[in-house]
């Protein structure tokens, strides 16, 4: 027994000296934005600082909706990407943390506005407009005519054939159902997503799933953001990327430090490098193709110049209010039910 009690105690002692040696992180950051870029830019950061973070990729609103369940206290420091109008329902939540970037002086317009509009809660770290896309090879084999307009997704002929996020989860998805409010009026837009409906196969909680699977044969069209099409159609994928004739609507990509972040210096310092063209050069070597925010940035050349889409007047203040994404999140989940 004395044997057995001596190796235990060598045990405890060596479990005790080895987690005395692990270090936590020195920062935890939710990611936004697609999951190679989220690789990118920790392995940037960390080059950079020598420090370890700790970088966790999730949808949108499913970081809104921890952060939310955190708010007593909080476990995240920096939410980096997703779509800007539901880090703006964040700020006004009293989640975010408000700081003055370094970079803010070297931000395009949009990016300057889209700030000040957050109260100096959260910055603008590229943008991108909304669109969808169709895998070329099954719509000539399938013989079907192509799509130009949102209005072409409810066709007969698209049953079953077409994918979009669910916007309880998805910036992006929810970004589709504030642009097509905005579009046609709230009315007509849910009647045009309850005949959507009938048309989707799966409603995806990540907003670029729907044109990953395009790209792989999966399903014929994907709705999602026109530079997640891109990447994958830079990739080699038979991809045809469509701006819909009607118009269309655009993110602006966030980053925000949470109220309450226990390492709120070093998260100070991520937003500065996430606003910096060194750490928005981080997409394009990961092969994105959003607009980034840094006038001083380099443009991916394979970037949609979205100054020639048609786009609608984005309304970022009334789409970023907790109660309009409530109340329009509840009547999308009743249409469903009811055309299911």
């Amino acid at each position: 027994m004395r044997g057995i009690s001596a190796f235990g105690a060598g045990a405890a002692l060596w479990l005790a000296t080895a987690t005395a040696g692990m270090t936590a992180p020195s920062l935890t950051v939710l990611c936004g934005v697609d999951e190679v870029w989220c690789a990118a830019m920790q392995k940037a950061y960390e080059a950079k600082t020598g420090l370890e973070i700790a970088m966790t990729r999730m949808s949108t609103g499913d970081i809104l909706n921890q952060i939310r369940a955190e708010k007593a206290a909080p476990t995240v420091d920096v939410w980096w990407g997703g779509t800007g109008d539901t880090h703006l329902q964040a700020g006004s939540e009293n989640l975010l943390e408000p700081y003055q970037p370094a970079h803010e002086r070297d931000m395009l317009p949009w990016a300057q506005n889209f700030f000040a509009m957050s109260g100096g809660r959260s910055a603008g770290i590229y943008a991108g407009a909304l669109g969808f896309a169709y895998n070329a090879d099954l719509l000539r084999a399938a013989k079907l005519p192509a799509p130009t307009c949102w209005k072409d997704l409810t066709d007969i002929a698209y049953r079953g054939r077409i994918q979009s996020g669910n916007p309880n989860s998805s910036g992006t998805a929810f970004t589709t159902l504030a642009t097509l409010v905005q579009l046609f009026g709230e009315e007509e837009a849910f009647r045009y997503l309850a005949a959507l409906n009938r048309n989707i196969e799966r409603y995806t909680s990540s907003g670029s799933a729907p044109v990953k699977a395009a790209a792989r044969g999966e399903v014929l069209i994907g709705i999602s953001f026109m530079h997640d099409a891109v990447t994958q159609k830079e990739a080699g994928s038979p991809l045809v990327i469509v701006a819909p004739c009607e118009g269309t609507g655009y993110e602006i990509g966030a980053v925000s430090i949470v109220k309450g972040a226990r390492h709120v210096e070093e998260a100070k310092r991520f937003v500065d490098f996430a606003l910096s063209p060194e750490g928005q050069a981080t997409g394009a070597a990961a092969g994105q193709n959003q607009v980034p925010s840094n006038a001083m940035a380099s443009l991916p050349l394979a970037a949609p110049d979205i100054s020639l889409i048609k786009m609608v007047d984005y309304d970022f203040a009334t789409f970023g209010s907790p109660e309009e994404r409530s109340r329009l999140l509840e009547r999308f989940d009743a249409v469903l039910s009811a055309t299911n």
